[in-house]
């Protein structure tokens, strides 16, 4: 409150923040068996890239098929086109030429 009383552009609430972290409180009980401690990265590290691809407007599911089935013919050198915030750009490139 003491912040909020220094500043008034703050939100009295903190309803956004809390929403925001719902997923997490949701999950934690799902996520306390995942197996093992590499399981628990695995799924860290998707659950992360999901949350990526959600805050730049690309659908999760869609851009890992397409990523899995392009990356292996793909040149190192260009392969930040699968970062979720340019492969929007990089799969309309692509359909883009073949349909050339």
């Amino acid at each position: 409150m003491i912040r909020y009383c220094d500043d008034g552009r703050l939100e009295i609430s903190n309803n956004l923040v809390e929403n925001a972290l719902r997923g997490v409180a949701l999950g934690r009980r799902n996520w306390m068996f995942v197996g093992s401690m590499k399981g628990g990265e695995a799924a860290a590290l998707f659950y992360s890239l999901a949350g990526t691809c959600r805050l730049n407007g690309v659908e999760p599911e869609v851009r890992f098929i397409d990523v899995i089935e392009r990356i292996g013919n793909y040149p190192i050198n260009r392969i930040d086109d699968f970062l979720p915030w340019r492969w929007q750009v990089s799969k309309l490139s692509n359909d883009l030429e073949k349909a050339a």
